[in-house]
C-alpha cells in the first residue's frame, strides 16, 4: 500500500494544474487564469512501491459555468524516459526531494493499473487515507484479461483515448478517459468502465464514468 505522507508541496499540485490545464485540447475555460480546486478522485497502488497514482477530479469556475475536469496523474522519483511531452511540473516534496508529476495517461504504470481496476484486480484507494478502500468507485470489465500494456495516447475534446494491448488479444483495446466530467454521464456503449464520485458547489455529491472501456 502506498505511504501518503502530510506534508508540503512547492508548487503544490493545483498550482501546476492551474499553469497546465489550458494547454490542453479539452479545456473548456476562457481567458481567465483556472483556479482549480480538487473535489473528488481515488488513487490506485503501484505493486512495485515506486510511482504514485492518483485520479483527481479538479473543478474550475463557479456557478452555472463551472467545469470538472479529470486529470489521471502519476508521481515519479525521477524522470519518466521518453515522456517529457506528458510532464505537468516538478514540485518540492517535503519528504520525499523533488517530484516528476506527469499526465498519467502517458505512463504505462497507471495505465497497467487502470486496466487491472477494470478487470477486478486492484483496488481503488482514497485519496487523502493510508490503506484504506474507496467504496464508492465502481469498475468492470467484460471479458477481462490478465493484463495490458499502453500502445499510444490521443486527446479528443472531451476525453483521452488510451490505446492498449491486452494479453493474448489479436485487437487493441481503447480506454477512453473521460477529461470533462458530467453528473449522471456513464460514457456510452462498451466492455466496462469506472465510475466515480465528485463534489459539486452546491456540497452535493455527482457520480459519473470516469472511464470507459469501448465496444469494439
Amino acid at each position: 500500500m502506498a505511504v501518503i505522507h502530510h506534508t508540503t508541496m512547492q508548487p503544490t499540485k493545483l498550482e501546476l494544474l492551474a499553469s497546465w490545464l489550458p494547454t490542453r485540447a479539452w479545456y473548456a475555460g476562457g481567458a481567465e487564469e483556472p483556479r482549480p480546486a480538487k473535489t473528488g478522485g481515488f488513487r490506485l497502488d503501484d505493486p512495485a512501491g515506486e510511482v504514485g497514482i492518483e485520479f483527481m477530479a479538479v473543478t474550475d469556475g463557479a456557478g452555472p459555468d463551472a467545469v470538472t475536469y479529470l486529470v489521471p496523474m502519476t508521481y515519479r522519483g525521477e524522470p519518466l524516459e521518453g515522456a517529457g511531452h506528458a510532464l505537468i511540473g516538478t514540485s518540492e516534496h517535503g519528504v520525499l526531494g523533488t517530484r516528476w508529476i506527469y499526465d498519467g495517461v502517458h505512463d504505462p504504470v497507471l495505465v497497467a493499473e487502470l486496466y487491472a481496476l477494470l478487470a477486478g484486480r486492484a483496488e481503488a484507494q482514497a485519496q487523502s487515507v493510508d490503506s484504506t478502500p474507496d467504496p464508492t468507485v465502481a469498475a468492470s470489465l467484460a471479458p477481462a484479461g490478465t493484463g495490458a500494456e499502453l500502445v499510444g495516447v490521443t486527446d479528443g475534446p472531451d476525453h483521452t483515448d488510451v490505446v492498449v494491448r491486452e494479453t493474448g488479444a489479436a485487437a487493441p483495446l481503447t480506454l477512453r478517459v473521460r477529461r470533462v466530467l458530467r453528473p449522471g454521464e456513464d460514457g456510452g456503449p462498451g466492455r466496462g468502465r469506472v465510475t466515480a464520485e465528485w463534489r459539486l458547489a452546491d456540497g452535493t455529491t455527482a457520480r459519473g464514468a470516469y472511464a470507459v472501456a469501448l465496444a469494439e
